[in-house]
């Protein structure tokens, strides 16, 4: 699993499968997941991500050191 954040986009991206994807599927505003040609989930894309992740996962994205647990991801 890989991390990116954009810092100019304020947009993360959570990559589960270096296969390419096919199609994306927004599925909720501004979270959008993508999928390979199997149907199989392969990153997950999550806009305007500083208003939705908790202080602590910010602060790690700033420092490029990204560990957490999926659970702390959300607010």
């Amino acid at each position: 699993m890989r991390f990116h954040y954009d810092n100019k986009k304020d947009a993360l991206y959570i990559r589960f499968d270096e296969s390419r994807y096919k199609e994306s599927d927004e599925v909720g505003e501004g979270i959008i997941f993508d999928y390979n040609a199997k149907k199989k989930l392969v990153g997950i894309e999550i806009l305007d991500a500083s208003r939705r992740l908790t202080a602590s996962v910010q602060a790690s994205l700033k420092r490029n050191e990204l560990s957490v647990t999926v659970g702390a991801l959300a607010r």
